[in-house]
């Protein structure tokens, strides 16, 4: 079964300049430049709504197995969302730093970047891409 969400051609910058409102544009062109420093790579559109940085393969002991952005963020509506796909576990030192979100399994929710340390941020998707990049990966984000 092919992967329902693949890499495009879009133009990332492109689709920053266009996000609503302005301060999720804001938050995005600053999370855009964060994980250029991060992770060293410059981002690709993943679907339509998601900017990745870098990519890892994924190998689940079910036997699923695929390839991912291993950094990546999307200015949703509600919040922007970092993806965290080693787990948010991996990170709670940290994320007990970071200042206001939520978070899911493999989701930061950040309502307001400019109100989280983003040093701390930037150590946490350094970490995840790190962790992501050694090989292929086989956790699922609930497992980390």
């Amino acid at each position: 079964m092919a992967a329902k969400t693949t890499w495009t051609e879009a133009d990332p910058v492109g689709f920053i300049e266009a996000v609503e409102p302005p301060g999720r544009r804001r938050d995005a062109a600053t999370l855009l430049e964060l994980m250029r420093r991060a992770t060293g790579v410059e981002p690709r559109m993943f679907g339509s709504a998601i900017v990745g940085f870098g990519e890892y393969h994924y190998k689940y002991a079910s036997g699923t197995k695929g390839d991912a952005p291993a950094a990546g963020f999307s200015p949703r509506k509600a919040a922007s969302v970092v993806y965290l796909n080693d787990g948010i576990s991996a990170h709670e030192d940290l994320l007990a730093r970071l200042g206001p979100h939520t978070h899911g399994v493999g989701c930061l929710y950040l309502k307001d970047v400019a109100a989280v340390d983003l040093s701390v941020l930037e150590e946490i998707v350094r970490r995840s891409y790190a962790t992501l990049t050694g090989g292929t990966y086989g956790k699922r984000a609930a497992e980390g």
